[in-house]
């Protein structure tokens, strides 16, 4: 069952495994007027065998010049490839194995500034880049060092001394203010929040006290925190993710505040990735799971350990059902069901994108954990883990390799590992797991048993006569509301008076918590052709494209699902919707809201 995975990754056409970047220098200046980035990229690069050239990776790049050591140096740009880009060639001197030279491109405009997974190359020439850490001016300062925006130009310096991919260079520019957050006693590093100035006071209240004691607690699971700043920047509501674990600075939607903190777990995701994903990260896209599964699994850890064994349970729950959705999509794509993906030369990794990689990873790694027997004995297997890689980019063969060496003296572990089916796993296709997952319900239940007594009242005539009310929801918090509306979208539709009754007592399409709204809209365009879905998806498309609020749902978790059941419901007005507001979803949405609706980009 196992395909070919490539060795080398299947996205680049540069020559990395000959001669490889180990250090980049970037120069940049901001210019908002002319809309762009300029300035020089310097690579310092150290061959790997004898070599003549260094190829880098880049796309739709104004390069100005190239020297080498110094000097302006002829190049040579390839055709431009769909996906992967242009390959620039740099002659170099002779050079030999373990000898190290510099070179220096100029003038390049910026694009956007969401890099994962390969769009990095169209701000920088690349291959692999060592990334940032502000040094000046101080955060704790005055904003941008006391100059005025707009007025003065502002000189900002950062510094990473940690290696890192090249899909987390991220640059972000505004009227940014920072608010730092209190560090537990005994921690070596800082953290805190930026935002634009009328933002920074509802984010502050928001993270201020889960940021520190989520890191903390990761920190005790997986060893010391490496990057010395933990950030988070509250982006605009077209940044296309729940956040992004770019290294010292996760990027984050604001659809995370609430006023209640009910949604700051996806914090503990994007701050686990500074183990797993900026520490050990994937060789190349095929092995994304490394990233996001092992990511996922230590944030439901994380979870059991600050809240319950509960709260872990409903997290993989509510990733469960995800799960199958996803399984569901990839139908006619099969491959990309497979936790190890066989990508093709070229091919671009973004078409893949779902919440495979996510709960399949962390379901494997959940099973290993109880086939080993249980959290404390998988504990100091993951901090191996993560001492023996961190820094490193690694494959799928060789996590499984350290984790039988590991176990290596235990024969009895070496047997339970024996018995998981690792071909079913990595390369098993359709819409079930290898084997059939059990969790910690405790706060499961009281969720279902409110679905299940909805779902029994279906043939009442008149739902107004029903013992529902308000107070229902009270004792649910707002995952177990998501879960009460993801186990109502597993039955079959319920007729449209009683889902107007049920969005009359409790009011799921005018949450604020954008995670409610999304699972109460999934349940009333469950059933394309029926009353309600016809009823809702206008109000769903509004929602989405922010026609009353001025406020877009660009975070693809929200708006591509509604997007594609509403596209089912009615495809008239879910492209009016969606081309009437085109231009406000960042670049990757679109690319892929469009491929689900089948337009011509």
């Amino acid at each position: 069952m196992a395909a070919q995975v490539p060795d080398r990754d299947p996205t680049t056409q540069s020559n990395y495994t000959k001669i490889a970047t180990t250090n980049l220098s970037l120069d940049w200046t901001v210019d908002f007027d002319k809309r762009c980035i300029y300035g020089s990229a310097t690579h310092q690069v150290t061959a790997k065998e004898d070599v003549s050239e260094v190829i880098f990776d880049t796309r739709v790049l104004d390069i100005e010049s190239v020297e080498v050591n110094g000097h302006v140096v002829e190049t040579q740009v390839d055709p431009e490839h769909p996906v992967m880009g242009t390959a620039l060639h740099v002659p170099l001197p002779r050079m030999r194995a373990g000898e190290t030279v510099l070179t220096e491109g100029k003038a390049f405009p910026y694009l956007f500034s969401q890099c994962q997974p390969i769009h990095a190359r169209s701000v920088a020439p690349l291959q692999v880049l060592l990334s940032a850490r502000r040094v000046s001016p101080p955060s704790d300062g005055p904003p941008h060092g006391g100059k005025v925006i707009g007025t003065d130009a502002v000189t900002y310096e950062y510094r990473q001394a940690e290696p890192i991919p090249s899909y987390l260079l991220a640059i972000a520019a505004g009227d940014l203010r920072y608010r730092p957050f209190v560090v537990p006693e005994g921690r070596t590093w800082s953290c805190g929040v930026w935002t634009e100035p009328k933002l920074l006071e509802d984010a502050y209240n928001e993270f201020c006290e889960d940021t520190p004691r989520y890191l903390a607690a990761a920190e005790d699971l997986a060893g010391p925190y490496r990057f010395g700043v933990y950030d988070l920047l509250v982006l605009p509501h077209s940044f296309p993710y729940g956040g992004m674990e770019n290294p010292c600075i996760s990027f984050v939607t604001p659809t995370l505040i609430t006023g209640d903190r009910s949604l700051t777990a996806v914090v503990i995701h994007e701050l686990t990735h500074s183990w797993f994903g900026n520490g050990v990260t994937h060789a190349h896209a095929s092995h994304f799971w490394l990233n996001e599964g092992w990511t996922t699994y230590i944030e439901r850890l994380v979870q059991g350990l600050v809240h319950s064994s509960g709260h872990r349970g409903l997290s993989y729950v509510i990733g469960y059902k995800s799960l199958m959705d996803a399984l569901e999509q990839f139908q006619s794509t099969p491959k990309y069901q497979r936790l190890v993906i066989p990508f093709e030369v070229g091919e671009d990794p973004d078409g893949a994108y779902s919440r495979v990689p996510y709960d399949k990873g962390a379901n494997l790694l959940l099973h290993i954990e109880r086939t080993l027997g249980g959290i404390d004995v998988i504990l100091p297997y993951v901090k191996d883990y993560v001492k023996t890689y961190m820094g490193h980019s690694i494959t799928t063969a060789q996590c499984k390799d350290h984790l039988y060496s590991f176990f290596a003296n235990q024969e009895d572990k070496i047997k339970n590992l024996d018995s998981i089916d690792w071909n079913a796993w990595f390369y098993g296709e359709g819409v079930t797991l290898p084997v059939e997952m059990e969790y910690d319900l405790t706060l499961v239940t009281a969720a279902y048993d409110l679905a299940d007594r909805w779902n029994a009242t279906r043939d009442v005539d008149d739902p107004d006569q029903l013992e529902f009310k308000p107070s229902d929801i009270d004792p649910l918090d707002s995952n177990q509301r998501v879960v009460f509306l993801k186990r109502l979208e597993t039955y079959l539709a319920l007729p449209t008076k009683h889902v107007l009754h049920l969005d009359g007592l409790y009011r799921f399409s005018q949450t604020t918590n954008s995670e409610i709204r999304m699972a109460f809209y999934l349940v009333t365009l469950k059933e394309p052709t029926s009353t309600v879905a016809k009823l809702f998806v206008q109000p769903v498309l509004d929602w989405v494209i922010g026609k009353d609020t001025g406020v877009i749902q660009g975070r693809m978790k929200f708006c591509r699902p509604l997007f594609r059941d509403a596209n089912k419901v009615d495809r008239e007005k879910t492209v009016a919707a969606y081309e009437s507001a085109r231009t406000l979803f960042h670049p990757i949405a679109r690319k892929l809201i469009e491929q689900d609706l089948g337009l011509s980009s």
